[in-house]
């Protein structure tokens, strides 16, 4: 026997009964389903009247009927979620929203025993920050997805290009003995080894100095490495994100050296350490709002079957310039 209290929640039925229309006629409203001709009356006599009793349509019952569930999936690596992400998926998820369609993040766990969120959301599309495993890309096309990006034919990502802005200001600065400090967070160890590699091409390409890479795991591991970089001449530090940079700033204050007198630092990210720490942490910023639209439209491509975007030419990374980066003297240039 049904609980008198629990109030019933209206049904299609209930709206066609209270507009005075078939309840195929409210389907038709709601689903927009093509090659159905409603009046512009009937269409605003049908949502008044689902208004008035409060109904809302079942997502899933809409996604059946349309063919599609306008859910886009982001699978996140397991980052922590810092400012920079967090910026990222605000602006991709307003743009996603504007086109109708809604972002669900997703991060799955290592050995995990739970289903990934993919065979039971049924989304549209299936997007990450770097290649799905082939174990991964099974499960999807076994869920019947077929919008993947990055997928297994190509495509990739927005290119990562903070550490050649990094380097760039810093041989603007006559930086010209240049340390690299990465992190020892073996989450991160993926995005790490990408930007050490960037950053080492990047110098490659120029015929420059080798950079002096150290990964750090704690203020241990940075006063040792600012001590060996001193006594090689190295002048300055590009570090893969904030926190790392403010690790070696406070190990080179604890050294008795001035930042950026004695070492200039520059991190990655912007978190909201870098404006806060002293000295402020001039850093890369990356465009989230760019980058976060990008993502959008790679989605919103993927699901209506166009032309993926050119991201190539997308500036996505801007240089923050605060206190722990300064020039080097003309004259101390010339004997470097």
């Amino acid at each position: 026997m049904s609980d008198p209290l629990v109030k019933k929640r209206p049904t299609a039925a209930d709206v066609g009964r209270e507009a005075g229309v078939s309840r195929a006629t409210v389907g038709f409203v709601f689903n927009q389903t093509a090659g159905q001709t409603i009046s512009s009356s009937t269409r605003a006599r049908v949502l008044e009247a689902a208004e008035r009793i409060g109904y809302r349509p079942h997502a899933g019952a809409q996604a059946l009927a349309r063919g599609a569930s306008r859910i886009v999936l982001l699978v996140l690596p397991d980052w922590p979620v810092g400012a920079s992400m967090q910026r990222l998926i605000e602006a991709a998820s307003s743009v996603l929203d504007d086109a109708g369609y809604t972002l669900v993040t997703y991060t799955p766990r290592r050995e995990s025993a739970v289903r990934p969120l993919w065979e039971l959301l049924e989304p549209e599309v299936v997007m990450g920050f770097a290649p799905f495993t082939p174990e991964q890309l099974v499960s999807m096309r076994a869920q019947g997805i077929n919008h993947i990006f990055p997928d297994d034919i190509g495509g990739s990502a927005s290119p990562d290009t903070g550490p050649a802005e990094q380097l760039r200001f810093l041989h603007g600065l006559g930086h010209r003995r240049i340390a690299y400090a990465s992190t020892a967070d073996p989450r991160l160890t993926d995005l790490a080894s990408v930007r050490v590699q960037a950053a080492q091409q990047h110098e490659q390409r120029h015929d420059r100095v080798p950079l002096d890479v150290r990964t750090l795991a704690g203020q241990d591991d940075a006063i040792e490495a600012v001590r060996d970089w001193r006594a090689a001449g190295v002048t300055a530090v590009a570090a893969y994100n904030d926190d790392v940079a403010a690790l070696i700033v406070g190990a080179a204050l604890r050294l008795g050296l001035s930042v950026p007198n004695d070492l200039s630092v520059i991190g990655h990210d912007d978190a909201p350490i870098a404006a806060l720490f002293v000295p402020s942490l001039t850093t890369v910023r990356r465009n989230e709002e760019a980058d976060g639209a990008n993502f959008a439209a790679v989605a919103i491509a993927q699901a209506s079957g166009t032309e993926l975007p050119d991201l190539s030419e997308a500036v996505l990374e801007q240089v923050i310039v605060r206190d722990s980066c300064a020039a080097i003297p003309a004259s101390d240039q010339l004997v470097r």
